[in-house]
């Protein structure tokens, strides 16, 4: 039976700026039904056909959104854009629309270009889970944030978050700041100048990495360092100096601290070595929570 676009809209998760907390705490519950599960495989969705379209290179949410599908007893339709047609010049859109003409159920979509998806979905008869658009969103690694959060504290409402790093190019840092903000948790935002997004201080302040330091959760951002050839931080030694979390630094902690990156790690620069597995640290706890949350996703958009 053929969904009606209002349907298909709720179904979709093409970010968390304009979710409620409510339908984000009913996805955080049902992860948690999906994590108690012992069994590695429950086929609800043995039926369904979803197409994993990455347009842009990933290696942790490919994976983590596969372990999810098949988990769930799903058809899985990997698709990579450097062995398709989108490389011989067929548009995004023709490409998505080609897979649900060929009768998929659900696509799981990552892309560079900001605000493409969201004309994408206006116009696909199918759910569609956003995967990381450009620096826009990347709604389900902030989703396995909060879950990490809220499983290790108990509640979100009064943490306080500060996130480290290239928030200019980072879809993850937007994502975090909506959703944390609608739990009532206090982000702060920590950058060099040439890596602030200056459109974000009406939501949350730029403070020191000193005052940064002193949150319950440290989250550390990966360093795409090629983008700032132009900025004052040219080289991975001098970012580490000024904005790593070094084990020096890390001391500093406050003990119930947590430390947190959405990966890939740039080990020795924006996170020393020894501490991407220090007690700590919920780093590879993030990754393992990411499967859970796919799984409730996968299950919202295709009930």
């Amino acid at each position: 039976m053929a969904l009606t676009m209002a349907a298909v809209k709720e179904r979709s998760l093409l970010g968390l700026k304009n979710l409620s907390a409510s339908e984000i705490s009913s996805i955080l519950d049902r992860a948690a039904h999906w994590d108690a599960k012992a069994d590695k495989v429950i086929p609800v969705l043995q039926d369904r056909f979803v197409a994993n379209m990455f347009f842009e290179n990933s290696t942790r949410t490919r994976f983590s959104f596969e372990m999810a599908e098949k988990r769930l007893g799903a058809q899985v339709l990997n698709f990579a854009a450097a062995v398709s047609s989108v490389e011989k010049g067929e548009s995004i859109y023709d490409t998505v629309r080609t897979l649900e003409s060929m009768g998929i159920d659900a696509g799981v979509i990552r892309l560079k270009p900001i605000g493409m998806l969201e004309g994408i979905a206006e116009k696909i008869g199918v759910p569609l889970v956003n995967a990381g658009d450009g620096n826009n969103e990347h709604p389900t690694q902030a989703l396995l944030d909060l879950y990490t959060m809220k499983a290790h504290f108990g509640e979100l409402k009064g943490l306080k978050v500060s996130i480290i790093g290239d928030i200019k190019h980072s879809r993850v840092a937007r994502s975090n700041l909506w959703a944390l903000q609608k739990f009532g948790a206090e982000v702060k935002l920590c950058a060099p100048e040439n890596m602030q997004a200056r459109e974000l201080e009406a939501y949350a302040s730029y403070v020191s990495m000193e005052e940064a330091l002193g949150a319950d959760v440290v989250m550390m951002l990966r360093v795409q360092l090629e983008r700032h050839t132009d900025g004052i931080l040219k080289s991975a030694a001098e970012y580490r100096l000024h904005y790593g979390l070094t084990e020096e630094r890390a001391a500093k902690l406050p003990p119930h601290a947590l430390i947190m990156h959405p990966a890939p790690v740039n080990r020795g620069v924006e996170i020393d070595d020894a501490l991407v597995e220090h007690p700590q640290s919920r780093i590879f706890k993030q990754m393992q929570n990411g499967v859970p949350i796919r799984m409730a996703v996968l299950e919202r958009a295709l009930r």
